[in-house]
């Protein structure tokens, strides 16, 4: 029987959820096929949020003739039997896994794609920018696929229901208990649903308490509501940011019940540098060594070095300058024309002429005043120490003094 997800599986850039900058009515890859006009791209994003099920919905549509090739099992041999058998007509080529593409596979494919016989369509859970190789990367565009949001998941399951055969009433609880389970993936919500369906009563209801009997988890309530599993981890970081040591320990215990130990792990590395950061920097490393003797030993043992690691966290000093910095320096890098890089950090000008770097080791204390900032962001300030610890006050001080040096308010 043709599972539930695969019945569902979209044959048109409508029907999919979500990605309306690539597929929407103005989207680029919408454009590309109504203007018939293709080249290639590489489409990234976390597991599960529809870049495989695009790319087949686009050579489709494109009404070119189109292969799959996977980079990881797939070999030149491979490679070349597809070529040769369309070599007479513009074939499209979705990569799977195209940060894997071996050096042998890239060289043979290259030239096709630079004489535009081949479209490639990558594919990668990867940072494209820092996985794939520059010579293919710089042939394509690169788009991301975003996270589906709680609420595609909700449409997705809703499409889902008319499709089983069975009745049964799904209400706002359930739905959220399945949206919460199904790790932002469609075709994991569509299982649970088709699951929990061949369980039920002609007309029953879809509790939280079936769902989690249905996927082998433990059956207790987080509390009256089934409290959304996000909500309790955001509810740690806030009792951790705030300094409640006992907060932070009660939502601990909720969470640890449920057992997803690296979700845990996750957000108290988010913590340790979004909220500890350089008030207390070590706590990253202490992090670091809590995480790898969680995973070692495993619950129920696992709760001692979280429990430790959660109380430190929540009496430790609180900074959130570098979050802050980061932040302010993305945003305006993104709306604001900065300009090249500055010339004493271009290699490529600095070959030309060396003398426009100068080495700061070469001066005292490795210390010189030049700046590096591009010429439309000179002056531009992105961080702000604050001075409560005595580590960050020692970093003020210490910036007061090369801005001074180097000409620079801050």
């Amino acid at each position: 029987m043709e599972p539930l997800a695969s019945k569902l599986r979209p044959t048109k850039f409508e029907d999919i959820l979500g990605e309306e900058h690539l597929i929407g009515k103005n989207g680029i890859l919408t454009n590309m096929i109504n203007k018939k006009s293709f080249f290639s791209f590489i489409l990234y994003g976390p597991p599960g949020c529809g870049k495989t099920t695009i790319a087949k919905v686009f050579a489709n549509s494109s009404k070119l003739e189109f292969f799959i090739f996977n980079a990881s099992t797939d070999n030149k041999a491979t490679l070349k039997s597809i070529i040769e058998t369309s070599h007479f007509y513009e074939v499209l080529l979705i990569i799977d896994e195209i940060h894997r593409m071996k050096s042998d596979v890239l060289d043979y494919l290259l030239p096709f794609m630079e004489n535009g016989k081949i479209i490639v369509i990558g594919l990668t859970t990867s940072n494209p920018y820092m996985a794939i190789n520059i010579a293919i990367r710089s042939r394509c565009h690169i788009y991301e696929v975003k996270k589906l949001s709680d609420s595609n998941i909700k449409d997705a399951i809703k499409r889902a229901i008319k499709y089983i055969d069975r009745g049964f009433i799904l209400n706002e609880d359930g739905l959220n208990t399945i949206v919460r389970f199904s790790n932002s993936e469609i075709r994991t919500a569509l299982n649970i649903v088709e699951g929990v369906s061949l369980v039920l009563e002609d007309n029953a209801t879809i509790t939280p308490l079936i769902i989690r009997e249905n996927l082998g988890l433990e059956t207790l309530d987080l509390d009256d509501s089934d409290t959304h599993y996000y909500e309790l981890l955001s509810a740690l970081q806030k009792s951790i940011r705030g300094s409640d040591v006992d907060a932070a320990l009660h939502y601990l215990a909720r969470l640890i019940t449920l057992g997803d130990l690296k979700s845990i792990l996750r957000r108290l590395m988010v913590i340790a540098y979004e909220d500890i950061g350089l008030a207390n920097p070590m706590m990253g490393v202490k992090m670091q060594s809590a995480a790898a003797a969680s995973l070692e030993l495993g619950f129920p043992e696992a709760r001692i070095p979280l429990s430790v690691l959660v109380i430190e966290m929540s009496i430790s000093p609180k900074s959130n300058s570098a979050i802050t910095a980061i932040d302010t320096a993305l945003e305006y890098y993104t709306n604001n024309d900065c300009g090249p890089i500055s010339k004493n950090v271009d290699n490529k000008k600095i070959k030309l002429d060396p003398s426009i770097y100068h080495y700061p080791h070469n001066d005292s204390m490795s210390i010189n005043s030049e700046t590096y900032l591009p010429k439309n962001l000179k002056d531009k300030v992105f961080y702000f120490p604050k001075d409560e610890t005595v580590y960050e006050k020692a970093l003020k001080e210490r910036l007061e003094m090369l801005d001074k040096l180097k000409n620079k308010r801050r």
